[in-house]
């Protein structure tokens, strides 16, 4: 059914009591979320399953007829985290799919916006596959706008008309996520895994400067692969370096794989029609079967700190749930299954005066210390594949900002009855 008016109506296709879902990040569909949220009291009660927000459609007085949960505390679900009001769902991302299918957060409503139709009438997803795949699978009703400024994007489905309940038009330009002006730190990290990685190897990198820093680095690379659940501008840069071909890949040979675009117009226009670069998934991007089928796999990942036998917290800073379980603990088994594959997780060794390499985690473990690799720092890199609890303990505060060296070493006699020669 298409509809023209300015604000849809979303009284037929949404009861109360049913749980909505929609693009996260840039691919938001900010006419019908916003339509949501001013018809809410209308709807109530809905539960929203939420991922990244950047639209910032979503605020804590809009509790009086949602209820929220998240995977995830960044952007805008920081506030409603402050507030008491989201629930956390502390779940690797490779169990998503089966929450949002048959689960306990089984989807009843998505919204999407999506690509105009093509000749045959079928609509791409635009920027996103990601979690909308498996949601799509198991939902009621499908709600869309048009929004002509998507990209057309090669992936894991296309809608026509019988695939959607309601299609509207859209009035607002799709999201854009700029990427983070480089730190020095950033730069001196990025070389450091760069140096790492092989010519051959298939990437998969999480979010920030550091990730964008590494891809920055490796143009001089070659015949690099991709398989990944999100890419922003640097990508654009690589492919253009001549270093991503994707040729040596053992699945998906010639393409790239990934679940969602972040970035700007520059990575729309280089995705347009582009079959080198196609979405899928995240019940493709990271499902294990998959992700064991690629040899060489490189995970490069982030985290908030990690203790001096590995384990990493990427979820809790300062009390505050702003990170999430993730993709990590997915990526990071799968590269050490993969032959010749590289576990990693890349940070600065310190956030303002603190040390981000700790005796003691501050926040829960969300990476377990056997799945964690290589930890780099802007001091270097610490390899504990297949180390001893002292030998990480050694390795971990070599790699921590001088400043905070000595206090590791009390740290590990005090927390963990361990003293380092």
């Amino acid at each position: 059914m298409t509809h023209d008016a300015a604000m849809p109506d979303f009284t037929p296709f949404i009861r109360p009591g049913d749980t909505v879902i929609w693009g996260q990040a840039t691919a938001e569909p900010l006419t019908l979320t916003r339509a949501l949220v001013a018809q809410r009291h209308r709807l109530a009660r809905l539960r929203l399953v939420l991922g990244i927000d950047l639209g910032r459609t979503l605020l804590p007085a809009h509790a009086d007829a949602f209820d929220f949960i998240s995977y995830c505390g960044a952007g805008g679900n920081r506030q409603l985290a402050r507030a008491g009001l989201l629930d956390i769902l502390p779940c690797a991302y490779s169990q998503l799919p089966e929450q949002l299918r048959h689960g306990q957060y089984r989807v009843d409503v998505v919204l999407l916006q999506v690509s105009p139709a093509d000749a045959q009438g079928r609509h791409s997803l635009g920027l996103a596959n990601d979690w909308l795949i498996p949601a799509l699978g198991g939902a009621r009703t499908v709600i869309a706008e048009v929004n002509p400024d998507l990209p057309w994007t090669f992936g894991a489905a296309t809608l026509g008309a019988a695939d959607i309940d309601l299609l509207v038009p859209a009035r607002h330009a799709p999201l854009q996520m700029a990427a983070l002006p480089a730190t020095p730190v950033d730069t001196e990290i990025a070389r450091r895994v760069a140096a790492l990685v092989e010519d051959g190897a298939t990437l998969q990198l999480g979010l920030g400067g550091v990730s964008d820093q590494v891809l920055a680095a490796l143009g001089g690379h070659r015949h690099l692969g991709l398989h990944t659940g999100v890419v922003g501008d640097a990508i654009v840069g690589l492919a253009e370096s001549g270093a991503l071909t994707n040729a040596r890949k053992t699945l998906d040979r010639g393409v790239g794989i990934a679940g969602i675009l972040m970035g700007s117009r520059r990575l729309y226009d280089f995705a347009h029609r582009n079959r080198d670069l196609q979405l899928r998934g995240c019940n493709y991007t990271h499902d294990a079967e998959v992700l064991r089928t690629l040899d060489r796999f490189t995970a490069i990942n982030s985290a908030l700190e990690v203790d001096l036998t590995g384990q990493i917290n990427a979820e809790v800073a300062a009390g505050q749930y702003v990170g999430a379980v993730g993709g990590a603990p997915d990526f990071l088994r799968a590269a050490h299954l993969s032959s010749g594959g590289l576990p990693i997780i890349a940070l600065p060794a310190t956030a303002g005066e603190r040390s981000r390499i700790v005796p003691r985690l501050n926040g829960p473990v969300s990476t377990s210390r056997c799945d964690a690799g290589l930890i780099v720092t802007e001091y270097g890199v610490a390899d504990l594949r297949g180390q001893s609890l002292k030998t990480r303990i050694r390795r971990m505060i070599d790699i921590a900002a001088p400043q905070h060296r000595a206090a590791l070493e009390c740290g590990a006699r005090e927390a963990l009855g361990y003293a380092i020669a």
